[in-house]
């Protein structure tokens, strides 16, 4: 089973960037996690992170193309209001499960509303990075269906 992990802009500066929210935990360390539990559950994990919007539209595509068995996204701040991406998601026929280390409900107005909600299988948020571990857990189980 194949799992795509897609991080988005300004995620290749956690562990420095406003650790209240985000905590200390670089995305190395994310990466290390989700790779050993993807061992535990039968899955392999490839993680990729752009800052670029135009460059994550291209890794969905290529996913797609290549027939991953489900995809995990954390957008960042494009979860708000790229179209794109979530136009890009949209071609995908496996589970996409949205995950956000903050709750996104609990934090300024503008980061409730997630344009990729209404086309992703689930999401999970507020949880740290333990939102990645359960996003990683939730689409396996969706991808084996």
């Amino acid at each position: 089973m194949k799992i795509l992990m897609l991080h988005g802009i300004n995620h290749n500066m956690f562990g420095k960037r406003d650790p209240k929210q985000y905590g200390t935990v670089t995305l190395a360390e994310i990466d290390a996690q989700l790779q050993a539990l993807g061992k535990e559950l039968g899955a392999e994990v490839e993680s990729f992170q752009t800052n670029s919007e135009g460059e994550m539209c291209e890794r969905i595509h290529r996913a797609f193309a290549d027939g991953v068995d489900a995809v995990l996204i954390n957008a960042g701040a494009w979860t708000h209001y790229s179209y794109g991406i979530r136009d890009a998601l949209a071609i995908l026929t496996v589970p996409v499960v949205e995950l956000h280390m903050s709750n996104i409900h609990a934090r300024e107005a503008f980061r409730h509303h997630s344009v990729f909600a209404e086309i992703v299988k689930g999401q999970i948020c507020g949880f740290g990075v333990d939102s990645y571990l359960l996003g990683l857990r939730a689409a396996v189980t969706a991808a084996r269906g």
